[in-house]
């Protein structure tokens, strides 16, 4: 249930607002976001289906009406002025709790709408492609877009509110804008080829590392960064290192014996079984992950967005149980949402 006060609030400053200024205005302001956050007209144009010379339109008439520049041209770019920095904090405030107060009136009997989703491209392909599925069974109406990054891009997405949630691989998070909820270990593996010299030693030593090739994930993912702080804390530097962003091109490389790789164990599975790849058995520090949800803390949570947030855990709870699926809407935990918060119900 939503928080009566604060419906009660949204209410007062969407009223005020309305009374202060008109439809087009409001407008007008979307407009002005948009084009603030992308800070390109052209670009904005596109993402709110409009013609750039609307847009342009639209952004000289808020100009005028306030009288005063929001944005300084610098070629095919745009940059807020001092004054436009100050308008973006309350125009998107004044959005915000307008999306807000209707969503908590609305009352929709079925969720609906669009969920922006950061994502780790491990997970995506390795963990979540079957609860996709199984959310778009049963919500058909939600609208889901996947934005593949690392742990250091979700961090900047949900507090530029790029993305609503995120779906991490990380140790811990300890941002305090941000809320995380752990959803299942990950288990990490040192790979190396079958034939690989490494294999027969049986255990991986840190100090194995010097004399190897380490092909890295991107800059940024959460275990790259502490394999590397282990290293750092034995003084070993690899004598050589690859990087990439994809995780199968990761695999790749190394059945073709071009080095070793940290990646989790879910990602390698099907390629050990088949022997394709060798576990090292790492004997070093233990490399602790795990699958997480991260959201930011002042975000709004919609209904479908707490669906979504429902039947994530309700799919990382029965996977850790090997329990059946069950219908989501009569699932195994709800939540409220006592001033905007959530709880466990």
């Amino acid at each position: 249930m939503f928080n009566i006060s604060k419906i009660e609030y949204f209410n007062d400053i969407i009223q005020f607002y309305l009374e202060r200024y008109s439809i087009m205005e409001m407008r007008q302001l979307q407009i002005f976001t948009t084009a603030a956050r992308e800070k390109n007209f052209s670009r904005a144009a596109e993402k709110l289906g409009y013609a750039q010379s609307n847009i342009t339109i639209q952004i000289r008439s808020l100009e005028q009406q306030l009288g005063t520049r929001l944005f300084e041209r610098l070629g095919k770019t745009v940059a807020l002025t001092p004054a436009g920095v100050k308008l973006l904090e309350y125009a998107e405030q004044i959005l915000k709790l307008a999306a807000e107060a209707q969503e908590a009136v609305a009352g929709f009997p079925e969720p609906r709408g669009t969920i922006r989703i950061g994502v780790l491209e491990s997970l995506c392909v390795f963990r979540l492609p079957d609860f996709f599925k199984q959310y778009r069974q049963q919500y058909p109406q939600v609208k889901l877009i996947l934005k593949l990054g690392t742990p250091l891009n979700f961090r900047n997405w949900l507090r530029d509110n790029t993305v609503d949630v995120a779906v991490s691989l990380e140790c811990q998070v300890k941002e305090h804008d941000l809320a995380a909820k752990k959803l299942v270990p990950e288990p990490m593996v040192v790979i190396g080829e079958p034939a690989h010299r490494l294999v027969a030693k049986g255990r991986l030593e840190p100090r194995d590392i010097a004399e190897e090739c380490l092909v890295f994930t991107e800059k940024g993912c959460s275990y790259r960064e502490l394999m590397e702080s282990h290293l750092a804390a034995h003084r070993i530097e690899p004598s050589s290192t690859l990087e990439s962003d994809s995780v199968e091109s990761i695999k790749q490389f190394v059945m073709s014996g071009l080095g070793i790789a940290l990646l989790p164990r879910a990602a390698v599975v099907r390629e050990l079984r088949l022997k394709r790849l060798a576990d090292l058995n790492w004997a070093g520090p233990e490399i602790n992950m795990f699958t997480q949800l991260m959201y930011h803390r002042d975000k709004w949570i919609s209904p479908p967005l707490l669906s979504f947030i429902n039947m994530l855990e309700d799919y990382f709870l029965r996977a850790a149980l090997s329990v059946s699926p069950i219908d989501n809407r009569s699932g195994l935990k709800r939540y409220v949402l006592p001033g905007g918060k959530l709880r466990r119900t």
